[in-house]
């Protein structure tokens, strides 16, 4: 019998307003609820790694250890492979695979982590159960998503409503849930966890500098991303609807009041030994 594959297509591309915020990602700012179980000698896998930020952070806390980083494109892989040699690392390596078929043996890493990854798969549950299945007994699964209908701001700038509304529609055409967030615990119960802590935690986008990053980077995606292609190939919106909502992320960024939460959901479980 075939193993499942990947059925859904990534939202976001790898255009550069994407990257700027997947390069900004930590480990202290996107995997805090995962860093008082590592350990010096810990063997990591970092599934849907991006340009490696998060993945060298690790590799730096398990110096005794080793990071795996794998992604489904390879083209980013390159960067992740450059950010790695920048700083030096010599514990972490890179890969390409498919959440749904690791191919990896069963019981292989300490802790398999995953950030922002389940949100844009077409099948959640079954990519967490072979992340359990090549966690080693007693070992963590981690993984930590987004929601974005739980995305809140100030002032009520209309064009942003439009703007959820419209991503939300592309995200789930191309097969993914943009509300994984409040999903995670329950897909981490079917696909087996037991040992489970769910908690959550927020970026928040609140100085002049935060507002104008976080505005700039999602006025420039809704125009120029893949997003943006599927967007309207899919006939979800027009180049003038995109227009208008990329002002209104310029327009709340020019706003002294604006304020914007980001909630993620975090789910940190245990292999049974």
């Amino acid at each position: 019998m075939s193993k499942p594959r990947e059925t859904a297509v990534y939202t976001h591309g790898h255009h550069e307003s994407v990257l700027r915020s997947h390069t900004w990602r930590t480990a202290a700012n996107s995997a805090g609820y995962l860093l008082g179980s590592l350990k010096p000698h810990m063997k990591v896998l970092d599934i849907g790694c991006g340009p490696g930020t998060i993945t060298a952070d690790l590799a730096e806390l398990v110096p005794d250890g080793h990071v795996t980083g794998v992604d489904r494109a390879p083209e980013i892989l390159e960067q992740a492979r450059a950010t790695a040699a920048g700083r030096g690392l010599t514990n972490i390596d890179f890969a390409v695979a498919d959440v749904h078929a690791l191919e990896y043996p069963d019981d292989t890493f300490c802790v398999v982590h995953a950030h922002q990854v389940l949100q844009h798969v077409g099948d959640p549950v079954q990519a967490l159960r072979e992340m359990v299945r090549v966690t080693r007994p007693g070992g963590f699964v981690a993984v930590r998503d987004s929601d974005y209908a739980a995305m809140t701001w100030y002032p009520p700038v209309p064009g942003l409503d439009d703007w959820l509304d419209l991503y939300r529609r592309v995200a789930r055409a191309n097969g993914g849930e943009p509300d994984a967030g409040r999903r995670l615990y329950s897909w981490a119960l079917e696909a087996g966890l037991t040992d489970v802590t769910a908690t959550s935690s927020t970026w928040t986008f609140a100085t002049e500098e935060e507002r104008a990053w976080w505005s700039g980077l999602w006025a420039d995606r809704t125009l120029a991303s893949a997003y943006a292609g599927r967007a309207t190939s899919g006939g979800h919106a027009d180049e003038e609807q995109l227009r208008s909502v990329s002002e209104a992320w310029r327009a709340w960024g020019r706003r002294s009041d604006g304020w914007f939460a980001v909630l993620h959901a975090e789910v940190l479980g245990r292999k049974r030994a």
